[in-house]
């Protein structure tokens, strides 16, 4: 049995899902995809064998089709109604097999998402009938799309959860002996990640009160880091090199100014860490319950990120330890395993 995925940019998590979904059903998985980005050079050393990854840019629209052909599957899963050549592979496999729409869109009531809507029943229900979204916020707009609740499967991005529920394990005790002060920020060097106000609110907060607390930051892109002695910038870390810095710090800090859901954020809460995220983050209506596993603030809002921070700083090792304990019950809701069970279920194996 064969599974296609017309993907963008592939990522390590995506994988992990992936092969769930192959080990509860033994089909083989084929992925297109497009390149991957100079900030998130992800690679996949954990791909299962029955894995199979097609070089997008390689083909083109007639040539996509025909591979899909050859592969014959029995699910397939777009990303996104962007790539001609995807839609084109949707409109073919129409009522032949189930067609699921990846969708990580929030609901904006703009004139873009108003006019998806009224062409809905032309481009995207002639090719699809199901979609996958992350949350309830992205299942709003689907319904808008004219995708009715029982056609609407949510959880869609999940971590690689069994590797930071793992790297947990490795460091629970350690850190309930003694706490790291230190500040993780995971993602990629963007404005819209709202760097700019994470580093200024940390660094006046050293200055009008100074304290033990340091800001780690993993990533890269086009900005420029700032430069302060309690701010360390580390560069992108491969996922499965993630133990030692997880290990040594131990509140997650998400400012992004958008952010349509957060991988991050769930790998961070899995690892059992207290969080601070802006309201723009998707994830936090599943990952974050406000003042009892972390806090949320208004995105781009400098002194409300020095709120949260203050509050975190004040905060006993215990009671750290007690927000990393809810972090992990929340954790739960999403995980591979569970996107695998949504899909095999179409499959009806």
């Amino acid at each position: 049995m064969n599974i296609l995925i017309c993907f963008t940019e592939l990522a390590e998590y995506t994988v992990a899902c992936a092969n769930e979904l192959i080990e509860q059903t033994g089909a083989k998985v084929h992925i297109i995809r497009w390149p991957v980005k100079d900030e998130a050079p992800f690679k996949f050393g954990n791909a299962h064998s029955n894995i199979v990854i097609y070089e997008r840019n390689k083909y083109n629209e007639d040539e996509l089709l025909a591979l899909a052909k050859k592969i014959d599957p029995k699910l397939i899963l777009t990303a996104g109604w962007i790539d001609k050549g995807y839609m084109k592979i949707a409109k073919h496999f129409h009522k032949k097999v189930p067609s699921v729409l990846i969708m990580d869109n929030k609901w904006r009531n703009t004139l873009k998402q108003n006019i998806a809507t009224i062409v809905s029943p032309f481009l995207l229900k002639t090719r699809f009938s199901h979609c996958f979204v992350p949350g309830n916020i992205q299942k709003k707009f689907a319904k808008k799309l004219g995708f009715k609740d029982n056609n609407i499967i949510t959880g869609y991005y999940s971590c690689d959860y069994n590797r930071f529920k793992n790297y947990l394990k490795s460091f629970k005790d350690e850190k309930k002996r003694n706490f790291p002060k230190r500040f993780l920020y995971v993602g990629r060097y963007l404005e819209l990640k709202g760097l700019t106000e994470l580093w200024q609110a940390f660094i006046d907060l050293q200055n009008e009160n100074p304290n033990d607390w340091e800001l780690w930051c993993i990533g890269t892109g086009d900005m420029q880091p700032v430069h302060h002695p309690k701010i360390k910038h580390i560069g992108f870390v491969q996922p499965e090199n993630f133990l030692p810095y997880l290990k040594d710090t131990g509140v997650f800090i998400l400012a992004s100014r958008k952010e349509a859901w957060s991988v991050a954020l769930h790998e961070m809460v899995t690892a059992g860490f207290p969080v601070i995220c802006s309201n723009q983050v998707g994830a936090i209506e599943a990952f974050v319950d406000d003042s009892k596993n972390g806090y949320v603030f208004e995105a781009g809002n400098k002194n409300e990120i020095k709120n949260c921070l203050t509050n975190i700083i004040k905060k006993t090792d215990a009671e750290l330890i007690e927000m990393g304990l809810i972090s992990e019950k929340l954790a739960e809701k999403v995980t591979p395993k569970i996107w695998g069970d949504s899909l095999k279920k179409l499959l009806k194996i």
